[in-house]
């Protein structure tokens, strides 16, 4: 029996509309089909590349997924939920029920008085402004202007945070992204994500005077639900069966 090897995939898209219409294209030709033994969903099936790297130029082009006129399928997301998106990242305010938000890990979380921040060091930091601080104080010719979501203890959570990293660069006079998710729903995530994300990039970059730039995103898990197969497919056109049978699953 041949030795098989992981198919990584690279995408070059325009906008985040066409990032994600290309991503829909690709992974019902190439995802592998499995089922999900732990996490969100076990039991359920999943398609999913082994590797992708999803390189947009202009991301602030068409934020939201544009779905064509007569298509009988809902939109994934638009900018009113982008909106209320980015202050989820732009805020620390946790509920009692989460385990963690992305804008406690960004941004700090709220405490009531300095001793409760100061044994909480790791979630009293504002990466966002931090960040900001360096380029404008610093110049751009760094490589330490990282933020990062996840923690080592994540790995006890039922459901630990699936983006992991916003790396950044400084170049050609433009603000760029550098994304890692270890785990990513192309139908519902993938759009708010990239949009709200998008959107807190732009606020970087104003604040810094520098042009908005590109996103580049990476990802080992980027997937399909299989209750959304049938929707990816409508969406592209895809009507083969094979695309979701035969050499795809593996």
């Amino acid at each position: 029996m041949d030795e098989i090897f992981l198919k990584p995939v690279f995408i070059e898209a325009f906008d985040l509309d066409d990032a994600w219409f290309q991503c829909l294209s690709e992974i019902l030709d190439k995802g592998h089909v499995y089922t999900i033994t732990r996490g969100s969903y076990e039991g359920q099936k999943r398609l999913e590349f082994d590797f992708v790297v999803i390189r947009v130029k202009k991301p602030s082009h068409q934020i939201i997924p544009m779905i064509p006129e007569g298509m009988s399928i809902p939109a994934p997301t638009d900018m009113d939920y982008i909106q209320g998106y980015l202050s989820y990242l732009m805020t620390g305010t946790k509920t009692e029920t989460e385990d963690y938000t992305y804008g406690e890990r960004l941004v700090g979380r709220p405490a009531a008085d300095p001793k409760e921040m100061a044994k909480d060091m790791p979630l009293s930091v504002n990466q966002i402004e931090e960040v900001i601080k360096i380029y404008k104080q610093k110049g751009f010719g760094t490589n330490q202007a990282t933020m990062e979501i996840g923690m080592p203890s994540d790995i006890k959570l039922d459901d630990p945070p699936c983006l992991r990293i916003i790396d950044t660069r400084i170049r050609y006079g433009k603000l760029h992204f550098i994304l890692y998710f270890r785990s990513w729903d192309l139908w519902g995530g993938f759009p708010s994500n990239l949009g709200g994300l998008q959107l807190v990039k732009q606020y970087m970059a104003d604040e810094i005077g520098v042009g908005d730039g590109e996103i580049i995103a990476v990802s080992k898990g980027l997937h399909l639900y299989d209750y959304s197969w049938d929707l990816a497919k409508i969406r592209t056109n895809k009507n083969n069966p094979l695309s979701l049978k035969g050499a795809a699953v593996r």
